[in-house]
């Protein structure tokens, strides 16, 4: 009998131990997720930079975009960008943009893109996530959010 519970007891060590590294495997996994790219920079002029952890970074054309990226345009800057379910937004001068949310479904099309114009002025033709679900894209101002439901808009928040 004490060799069975000895080996029932290293049985459960073994389950325990191949849980934990599952759970950690996991994290990891969800954690690659959130860290890939939701966008591109795909013409810049001027003076952009991106606000990406506490660091203020250039953003010139190529530059990855992430969630919770912040895009800010200078008085002579101009940015356009293009998203992985094809959404495009152009930034004009004196812009501030947060990329609040970003999840997309490459398979069905499902997602969800929330964005805030802190100033400035935005254009924007949406992509796979609005033409699936209009309410899935959102654009917030100081003053509104606009849920999008067509395909190109303007959005200009004074200071």
């Amino acid at each position: 009998m004490k060799k069975m519970s000895i080996l029932s007891g290293s049985l459960k060590s073994v389950t325990f131990c191949l849980c934990a590294a599952g759970l950690v495997l996991m994290a990891n996994a969800r954690i690659a997720l959130a860290a890939d790219p939701i966008g591109l920079i795909k013409t810049s002029s001027g003076t952009v930079n991106i606000g990406r952890g506490g660091q203020k970074l250039p953003a010139p054309a190529g530059t990855k975009l992430y969630q919770s990226d912040q895009v800010v345009t200078e008085k002579d800057g101009a940015v356009g960008m293009t998203f992985i379910d094809n959404s495009r937004l152009s930034l004009g001068a004196d812009t501030v943009l947060a990329l609040d949310k970003f999840r997309f479904n490459t398979t069905t099309y499902e997602g969800e893109f929330v964005s805030s114009v802190k100033k400035g002025t935005l254009a924007a033709v949406s992509g796979k996530i609005a033409k699936h679900t209009p309410e899935a894209m959102q654009v917030r101002t100081p003053s509104a959010i606009l849920g999008v439901r067509g395909t190109k808009f303007l959005v200009s928040v004074k200071d």
